[in-house]
């Protein structure tokens, strides 16, 4: 798929915002952030939009921030960037609209950040779930934190967060991470969404 880092395709009252940067796997850049802000910040004002899907294209969902970026970032950048993605990550998790997170393969970091900002989780048979920050010396910052603990419990959280452990779809699915494994999850969340009543 040509394109930018984000791809909106709007399907009746359902958009599908997907990270395109499949070489990469699809990295949450300060550039990919910007866009995927604007992208949401568009659709989530529009009242005829009544789900918003997440998802990933070739094989990742998006797999987290951008590493070396990472290591260029002052203080006072780092700051913003962390706030930026908060506040995104946050008016996801507040909006109207359904927001699902199709994940179809790799969602590490900060892009698992973003699945847990979702109202709801759809995972493909081969997606693999990590916070790896330990093992990089750094930890998330756009509220993972505090979301995954309240999905799945504190003392497996923290083992998450402290081994960089990852799990895979069936694991997720019998913690509680995710609501359903399919094999074709976008196509899923969109049923969800079709059968969905805006609150």
């Amino acid at each position: 798929m040509s394109g930018g880092p984000v791809v909106v395709e709007e399907r009746g009252a359902h958009a599908v915002i997907r990270l395109n940067r499949p070489a990469q796997r699809n990295p949450l850049s300060v550039a990919t952030l910007s866009e995927l802000d604007a992208a949401f910040s568009s659709l989530s004002a529009r009242t005829e939009i009544d789900a918003v899907i997440f998802t990933g294209t070739g094989e990742a969902f998006a797999s987290g921030a951008d590493i070396g970026e990472l290591r260029t970032l002052t203080p006072d950048s780092a700051r913003a960037f962390a706030e930026r993605g908060q506040n995104l990550f946050q008016r996801i998790n507040d909006a109207r609209q359904l927001t699902v997170a199709a994940v179809n393969g790799f969602c590490m970091g900060g892009g698992l950040d973003l699945a847990l900002a979702c109202r709801v989780r759809v995972a493909s048979p081969n997606a693999v779930f990590a916070h790896p920050g330990a093992r990089l010396g750094v930890i998330t910052g756009w509220g993972g934190t505090q979301r995954l603990p309240r999905l799945i419990g504190s003392a497996r959280a923290l083992e998450l967060f402290a081994t960089g452990r990852r799990l895979n779809a069936s694991e997720a699915l019998e913690v509680g991470l995710v609501s359903f494994v399919r094999s074709d999850a976008l196509s899923h969340a969109l049923e969800i969404a079709s059968g969905h009543n805006p609150r």
